[in-house]
């Protein structure tokens, strides 16, 4: 495979001299790109989970979950020595911006730049899982503003005169619907150039609500997965499908001390209070109960309905007796391994051959460009 990525370069180096003079820096920029990390774009609708399971892979709270200004950027994340948040403005050179961490996510100070001014952020965060790969949080697909959907759709879907930059794609559903279909048609416009099978990979998104939050709610989930692996024509659009609860792998990767001292303190409550207490995230915040409600706000934002009621359970039954032990049980049962153990086999082992495929879909871009 480093042949195969050898013979793409001196093409790629060959044809310099042969494209349009505008298409030259282009194919300098595919020839380094042959040396990067593979990168993979995270892609779905509004609010399905997408900066919640970027979070969940680095395992990190990196990436803001609220509705703020950064979320209708792309925002790419890479491996680095130093942590530098960088924007590049849709005309003129990047520029270095300040940043600060909100419980954990990075937020930049964009000071007088619009979201209409940026191309695009770049974060560099010191991180193992970003070292074999480059993650892209994109803005949500079908978002009420026309603007915000549009820049997903420019970054991830190619036109006849340029190539997506993403070498794979994870794409979050919920429920299939037609815009789900549509858009990973348009990831596949050719065989060539971009998405097949063999680079895009569904994702059931906030698998733990659609079995209703309840502790059976994962195999409900891994159910709905199966049947949709089981149709012909999504199968045609991405290799398999997975279902992840994002907020369970994140919630589980930063547990601390004190959460689980509360849970521990909540599961020793009589059935009937703990069943009132469990009965909606709201009435777990709201009700009277010995820990504080401020506390019980921040566990119900960090491990989400489905994850306080399994963490009460697994603490309550003995079955876990730890907070390191709840944190582990957590990120198993969140489907994350599963999804790592798929981006390792089928995107990190296969990165030479999905990068020479990036490397000439941008050629084959710059040539049919008239000289």
């Amino acid at each position: 495979m480093s042949g195969l990525i050898d013979d793409v370069r001196s093409v790629l180096v060959d044809a310099q001299s042969i494209v349009a003079p505008s298409r030259r820096e282009e194919l300098a920029v595919a020839i380094e790109r042959l040396d990067e990390p593979l990168r993979v774009a995270i892609a779905g609708k509004v609010k399905a989970g997408k900066s919640t399971l970027l979070n969940a892979l680095v395992g990190d709270e990196l990436a803001p979950t609220d509705a703020g200004e950064c979320t209708r950027i792309v925002t790419w994340y890479e491996d680095g020595v130093t942590y530098r948040v960088e924007a590049a403005l849709s005309s003129g050179d990047p520029v270095q911006i300040p940043f600060d961490r909100v419980d954990g996510a990075i937020q930049p100070r964009l000071g007088s730049l619009r979201a209409d001014d940026i191309q695009r952020l770049n974060i560099t965060w010191p991180a193992e899982p970003l070292r074999a790969m480059t993650l892209i949080d994109t803005p949500g697909i079908d978002s009420i503003s026309v603007d915000v959907s549009a820049r997903s759709h420019r970054f991830l879907t190619p036109g006849e005169d340029r190539a997506t930059d993403a070498d794979a794609v994870l794409y979050l559903l919920r429920h299939l619907h037609p815009n789900d279909v549509r858009f990973l048609e348009s990831f596949h416009v050719d065989e060539v150039a971009q998405g097949t099978p063999t680079n895009a990979i569904g994702i059931l998104a906030r698998a733990d609500e659609i079995g209703g939050c309840e502790l059976d709610a994962l195999t409900i989930a891994a159910e709905a997965a199966a049947g949709y692996v089981g149709d012909p024509k999504l199968r045609a659009l991405c290799q398999t499908v997975v279902p992840v609860a994002g907020l369970l792998a994140q919630g589980g990767a930063t547990l601390r001390q004190d959460d689980y001292a509360d849970l521990l303190t909540l599961s020793g409550l009589d059935d009937e209070a703990k069943n009132a207490l469990l009965a909606s995230a709201e009435r777990f915040v709201t009700r009277p109960a010995p820990v504080s409600a401020e506390r019980r706000a921040d566990i119900m934002s960090r491990l989400g309905l489905y994850g306080v009621r399994l963490s009460i359970d697994l603490v309550g039954r003995g079955a876990v007796t730890s907070a390191s032990a709840l944190a582990s049980e957590l990120v198993a049962r969140s489907g994350i391994a599963e999804l790592r153990h798929l981006l390792a086999t089928r995107f990190a082992a296969r990165s030479l051959v999905l990068k020479a495929r990036s490397a000439l879909a941008v050629l084959r871009s710059a040539l049919a460009s008239p000289t």
